[in-house]
C-alpha cells in the first residue's frame, strides 16, 4: 500500500501500534505510532491528512475507530476489509456520515462490486448475482487467518448466505459445482456458497433478492489447511505466483450479463484499488456522499479501466442469456 501511495504522487504517513516496527520498515517516512483504543492517538494521527487507508485488521476491533476518527478529521476514509460483519458494522454506523466512507475496497468486496456495477449499467437490480472466484491456490496471510477466525467466532461457527434480500445464518453442509472458467483457469471445481464481503457491498446498492460467492476447491482448501504458508514473491513487484479470475454472472429479466477480470495476486490488486479510490475521491470524483461500496462511489468502467495494468477485463452485456 505505502508503495502504490508513492507510485501514484502521495507522500504516506504510516501509523500503527509499534514506533519501532514503523521506523524500521518506513524509514523514510513519518511515523505517528496509535491504537485502535486510544482515540486521542488516532486524532493526533490524522492531523493535517488528506485521508486514511485503514489496512490493520482484524476490521472488527479497528474499523469502527479509524472510521469514527476520519469522521472527526472530516476527512475520507478507506479500508480493506474482507470480513462479512465488519462491514455491515461499517455501513451502519455511518449510514449518515458526510464524510465519504468507503469500506471493503480491495480484491473481496470491491472487485466484484465493481465487475456487477460496470455489466449492470444504468440497471439499479438483478434477479440473482453469482461472484465465482477462481484462484489458482491461497497462501494466507497471518492478517487473514485472524480475521477469518474472528469472523467464525463471531457468528458462532454458522455459515452465511444471502437470500431473500438479507444475509442469513446457518448450518447447512458446503456444496461443489464445476465453474466454467474463462482463461487463464478453465473449468474448475468450486464450493458453491463460499461466503465473501461482496454480500455487503453489492446489494448495499443493487437491489438483488439472490447473491452467493463461490470459490475454487484449491483456495478453500489452502485457507482451511492449518500448514499452508503465507505468500511468498516471485517479481519486482512482491506479488505471489498465485493467478485468480474472477467471473461475474448476473441474472436479469432481460437476460444474463457477465463480467470478468484476471490477474496475479490477490493481495497486490487491493493496493491500486484502494489508493485510487482516495485518489479518486480527493478529486472530488465521489458519486455520493457519505458510506458507500466502491460501485456506488465510483464510476465502475472507468474505474476498471484504470486498472488495465494490474488486471484484464471483460464485460459481456449481452441480453441472449449468453
Amino acid at each position: 500500500m505505502v508503495a502504490e501511495l508513492v507510485r501514484q504522487g502521495f507522500t504516506p504517513i504510516v501509523s500503527g501500534r509499534n514506533a519501532e516496527t514503523l521506523k524500521a520498515e518506513w524509514p523514510d517516512f513519518e511515523a505517528r505510532p496509535a491504537t485502535a483504543d486510544d482515540s486521542h492517538a488516532l486524532d493526533a494521527a490524522l492531523i493535517g491528512v488528506d485521508a486514511v487507508i485503514n489496512t490493520a485488521g482484524p476490521f472488527a476491533l479497528t474499523g469502527g475507530a479509524v472510521s469514527a476518527a476520519a469522521v472527526r478529521a472530516g476527512i475520507p476514509y478507506v479500508d480493506v476489509a474482507a470480513e462479512i460483519e465488519a462491514n455491515v458494522d461499517t455501513f451502519a454506523a455511518h449510514r449518515d456520515a458526510t464524510t465519504p466512507i468507503v469500506p471493503a475496497m480491495a480484491f473481496y468486496g470491491g472487485l466484484g462490486d465493481l465487475l456487477v456495477s460496470a455489466a449492470l449499467g444504468d440497471r439499479t437490480s438483478a434477479d440473482e448475482v453469482i461472484v465465482a472466484y477462481g484462484l489458482s491456490s491461497w497462501h494466507p496471510t497471518p492478517g487473514t487467518r485472524i480475521a477469518g477466525q474472528i469472523s467464525h467466532d463471531r457468528r458462532n461457527g454458522r455459515r452465511v448466505r444471502f437470500a431473500d434480500g438479507e444475509l442469513q445464518y446457518h448450518d447447512d453442509q458446503p456444496s461443489q459445482e464445476d465453474w466454467p472458467f474463462p482463461e487463464p483457469l478453465s473449468t474448475r471445481r468450486v464450493v458453491k456458497e463460499f461466503t465473501m464481503a461482496d454480500v455487503v457491498t453489492i446489494p448495499s446498492h443493487v437491489t438483488v433478492p439472490k447473491l452467493r460467492t463461490a470459490m475454487t476447491l484449491e483456495a478453500a482448501g489452502d485457507l482451511a489447511g492449518a500448514d499452508t504458508p503465507a505468500p511468498k514473491a516471485v517479481d519486482e513487484l512482491g506479488r505471489s505466483d498465485q493467478t485468480f479470475v474472477v467471473d461475474v454472472l448476473i441474472r436479469t429479466p432481460d437476460g444474463d450479463l457477465r463480467a470478468t477480470a484476471h490477474g496475479q495476486d490477490i493481495y497486490a490488486i487491493t493496493a491500486p484499488l484502494a489508493v485510487g479510490a482516495v485518489r479518486r475521491l480527493l478529486a472530488g470524483e465521489g458519486r455520493t456522499t457519505g458510506v458507500a461500496s466502491a460501485g456506488a462511489m465510483f464510476d465502475p468502467a472507468d474505474f476498471l479501466a484504470e486498472l488495465a495494468p494490474y488486471l484484464t477485463v471483460t464485460i459481456a452485456s449481452s441480453t441472449n442469456g449468453s
